[in-house]
This record gives C-alpha cells, sequence and structure tokens, in this order.
C-alpha cells in the first residue's frame, strides 16, 4: 500500500523526526513573523521556504526533503552563529536542537531504510 504524498506530518514516522519536522514548521513561522531580514530573497528561502520545504519532505519519506532540512538548517545555524546577539539564543538553541534530531541515529536510521 503506498503512503500518500500529501501529508505535512508523518505521526508513523520515528519521535525524532517527527518533532524535527514540526520544529522546521516552527521556525518557518516564526522567521515569517519576525525575521526583519526577510527583505532579502535569501533569507526568504533559507528562513521560511525552505524548512516548510524540508519539512514536507521528510514527512513524505523524501531523500531531498531529509537533505534539504538539514542544509538549511545548517546555514541558518551559521548565520545566527555569525551575527549573534542576545535576542537570538532561543532561536539559536532551536536550530542546534533541530540539528541533533536530524541526526540522531533514529532519524538516520529510519531515513537509510524508508526514504527514497
Amino acid at each position: 500500500m503506498t503512503m500518500p504524498s500529501n501529508r505535512w506530518l508523518d505521526k508513523t514516522q520515528p519521535q525524532t523526526l517527527m518533532m524535527a519536522t514540526v520544529l522546521m514548521y516552527i521556525n518557518a513561522g516564526l522567521s515569517l513573523l519576525f525575521g526583519g531580514l526577510l527583505f532579502s530573497p535569501f533569507f526568504l528561502v533559507l528562513l521560511v521556504i525552505g524548512p516548510v520545504a524540508g519539512g514536507w519532505g521528510i514527512a513524505n519519506e523524501k531523500k531531498w526533503g531529509y537533505w534539504l532540512a538539514l542544509t538549511v538548517t545548517v546555514l541558518a545555524a551559521a548565520l545566527f552563529i555569525l551575527y549573534f546577539h542576545a535576542v537570538s539564543i532561543i532561536t539559536l538553541i532551536f536550530y542546534v536542537a533541530l540539528i541533533a534530531l536530524l541526526l540522531h541515529p533514529e532519524s538516520r536510521s529510519y531515513r537509510r531504510t524508508w526514504f527514497r
């Protein structure tokens, strides 16, 4: 039986991937609400469109979704480290947690087994 490829969250995935997907959406929403840098197309793609696409790809078990989510998250974390100020410490904690969830052995094992 094939899975529908239009879901936003897959509750059958390991908890690490499911939480990573939710955090991708939360980070994108917060970036959209509070992101003053979003006037640049690069930051719009990096902080909003990329995480949503990556989260959707993970929820639909796509390899490109996992790699996009990991790439966008690492780039965003690097951006916040380079331009760090006290207000963004919580944002940085979210990105570090997201990287940990994506690189968790359970997430990587599930990706290797089930993602197409």
